[in-house]
């Protein structure tokens, strides 16, 4: 059971006193184009595991920094045309897993790209791409507080700008209609 250290109407009602750094537009928007100088370099390359409705091909492309990141690609195996694109994330201590773990978006006539998530997927779901970070310091155990004592080492800027690359992959494919998606 969870624990508030408030009841619960006035949680809905709560306004932190945080305000968001004059620089934090300008910060993304310099991260973004560092990320731009690395050719997005995505591969497909096309996979077997013994499913007769789904295409599954093994995702390869250039996240934060150039470094690799895996991920899936799954479409329905009738798919002639660009079909709608819906891009996963994988929830905290999970990886991308097995294809096999995937099905509902391909089954429901969509495209769908499952992001692995860096140095994660030892707790629950298997993971491919590991955390090469850049001046880390200690951190408690976990990542939510990996490189936290800069913003230009933070793990989730490695992580935000790999979640963009997987948008731009996948709608880098053949059979992706770049139009229409989701996250």
């Amino acid at each position: 059971m969870a624990f508030f250290d408030l009841p619960l109407e006035e949680l809905r009602r709560y306004q932190p006193a945080v305000s968001e750094p004059a620089d934090f537009d300008a910060f993304w928007a310099v991260t973004l184009e560092q990320a731009e100088q690395f050719p997005l370099d995505a591969r497909f390359e096309a996979v077997d595991f013994g499913l007769r409705t789904v295409k599954t091909y093994d995702v390869t492309f250039n996240g934060y920094g150039g470094q690799p990141v895996k991920g899936w690609l799954l479409l329905p195996a009738y798919a002639e045309q660009p079909l709608p694109l819906v891009v996963e994330y994988v929830g905290y201590g999970g990886g991308r897993g097995f294809p096999t773990e995937w099905l509902l978006w391909s089954s429901a006539g969509f495209a769908q790209l499952v992001m692995d998530t860096r140095g994660q997927g030892s707790v629950w779901r298997q993971g491919d791409t590991p955390d090469v970070a850049e001046g880390s310091s200690p951190h408690s155990p976990g990542f939510m507080t990996l490189g936290v004592l800069s913003p230009q080492t933070y793990y989730y800027r490695r992580v935000f700008v790999d979640a963009v690359r997987a948008v731009q992959a996948g709608r880098s494919f053949p059979l992706v209609d770049a139009g229409r998606g989701a996250v």
